[in-house]
């Protein structure tokens, strides 16, 4: 006994025109969105060199000590 081959399908002209629209329209679609990661990615890391603040609190210096002398005036009143 020998089995009939079956015969093969051919995609009709209408479905064949859904996938040839479809086609270009994904490939749009994975550009799209690889440019809008690319572009967040760039976004979200600063440029190297940037500038740097440092905040940093000074001590007072010592004072230099009193002079150790002793002066008096005198006034008179009119």
């Amino acid at each position: 006994m020998t089995a009939a081959p079956t015969p093969t399908r051919r995609p009709s002209p209408r479905r064949s025109r859904v996938r040839a629209a479809l086609l270009p329209l994904s490939g749009a679609v994975v550009v799209f969105a690889l440019g809008i990661a690319v572009g967040e990615a760039l976004h979200d890391n600063p440029r190297p060199g940037g500038t740097q603040t440092l905040v940093r609190t000074l001590n007072p210096l010592p004072l230099a000590p009193a002079a150790r002398e002793t002066v008096t005036l005198t006034t008179t009143n009119p």
